[in-house]
């Protein structure tokens, strides 16, 4: 009879490398009570003087076959009260250990100057990464946010892996002589991007929480140049209405003109919030007729053009592509992940798949206590849904994950990767 998939995440808050590393090690194992066949360890930039000697102290301890991890500008996991905690600013180790029956495990670093070009065919990509695509791997990555091929690894991975799950993070950069730190098998790596890919008996769930919710009407890009949308049509199931400003739905608008009449439609509160917090929402499919919160990928408004009334985002776009206004706060935010865990629940419990059995959180700097003004509110809002489900994470310079089957690098972002067994014991 095949053992059951355990996982372990030990969080320590020592000021001290080898007191931290200690109680991590000590505590992860006396959780898992099996064999670990993985270690992702993350450390807080408050030990950037001191990552070149947590491989070493973390091999002289730990034997276990595949190890990944990196820094973060906060780290998140479970204390030695057995709650799960986000550490921002201070000195934090987390430590998870995996026992992975039935799972292959392949470790992997890369840099950028390995990466094939885009144009190479899938075999390049899966050459490099030592994984046939028949094996079904899920993926977790985390990249040096000096890396300059991450998009076009995400883009090469998914030509290759097309359904396979990517997610990760961009470590943070410290001022301590810009010092990153990526780490795979007990190396340390200054740049390039480490990652893990896992077959056999896994499934990696995700949830991608952009915090961002939809403002106005859907438009229809009509020309676009790069990433600069020159003019929108609306989108509306009847185009007989009036549009706001006199137009009919399909007319070809300039995007400033169709904000300037929203943002008079919206509350005096929404309006003051638009100032600073305004973004586009990319539709991810193309024959969804309405989409909901979750179906955009959400990216930044970078200007505008008064003479032309055009607009610039922070990603290309083409004719075609719908897209809408979306509004980013705290309470966005925590709606927008309650959402999202209130969707995965309902999904889980109806197809009765086998429960999780761990989750790694990857969430942007900007979130945390600076976005909510108090600790630990997306870690927490999870542990409402997945109750007893070990969380590790870390704080990022960016998140990678999904939206519409394509794999993103986001901001502002938390990204959860869920594991479980594919099949019942």
């Amino acid at each position: 009879m095949m053992q059951s998939m355990k996982w372990a995440s030990a969080l320590s808050t020592r000021p001290s490398l080898e007191q931290a590393v200690h109680d991590v090690i000590e505590q992860a194992t006396q959780q898992l009570q099996a064999t670990a066949d993985l270690a992702i360890v993350f450390i807080s930039s408050a030990f950037a003087s001191e990552y070149s000697r947590l491989m070493p102290l973390l091999q002289e301890h730990l034997n276990v076959p595949a190890l990944i991890g990196c820094s973060g500008g906060g780290v998140i996991g479970v204390n030695p009260s057995g709650q799960i905690q986000e550490v921002e600013g201070d000195a934090a180790l987390n430590l998870t250990l995996a026992h992975l029956p039935g799972v292959k495990v392949k470790a992997f670093h890369l840099s950028v100057e390995d990466l094939p070009d885009l144009d190479s065919p899938p075999d390049t990509w899966i050459n490099l990464i030592g994984v046939p695509p028949q094996e079904q791997p899920q993926f977790l990555l985390l990249a040096s946010p000096m890396a300059s091929g991450v998009n076009e690894l995400l883009q090469g991975l998914d030509f290759a892996y097309p359904g396979a799950v990517k997610v990760g993070g961009l470590a943070s950069v410290t001022a301590f002589a810009g010092a990153s730190g990526l780490f795979c098998n007990y190396r340390r790596h200054q740049e390039g991007i480490v990652g893990v890919a896992l077959s056999g008996d896994i499934v990696l769930e995700t949830i991608v929480a952009q915090g961002c919710r939809p403002i106005g009407q859907l438009h229809r890009i009509v020309e676009a140049e790069r990433n600069i949308v020159l003019k929108v049509e609306a989108q509306m199931d009847d185009v007989e209405p009036l549009l706001l400003g006199g137009s009919r739905a399909g007319q070809p608008r300039a995007p400033l003109e169709v904000l300037q009449d929203l943002l008079q439609t919206l509350s005096e509160d929404d309006r003051e919030l638009a100032q600073h917090s305004l973004y586009i929402g990319v539709a991810q499919s193309a024959f969804k007729q309405n989409p909901e919160q979750g179906d955009f990928l959400i990216r930044n408004l970078l200007g505008v053009d008064p003479r032309t009334g055009a607009i610039a985002v922070g990603d290309r776009v083409r004719p075609g592509q719908r897209i809408q206004f979306h509004l980013r706060d705290a309470k966005t935010s925590g709606d927008d992940l309650q959402l999202l865990l209130e969707r995965y629940q309902m999904q889980t419990q109806r197809t009765q798949q086998p429960s999780p059995m761990g989750a790694l959180m990857f969430s942007c700097v900007g979130r945390g206590e600076g976005l909510y003004n108090q600790p630990n509110f997306d870690s927490q809002l999870f542990s409402r849904y997945m109750q007893h489900i070990p969380l590790s994470g870390f704080f990022c310079n960016g998140e990678i994950g999904p939206v519409g089957g394509t794999t993103f690098l986001h901001g502002y972002t938390s990204v959860f990767g869920i594991c479980r067994p594919s099949s019942r014991v």
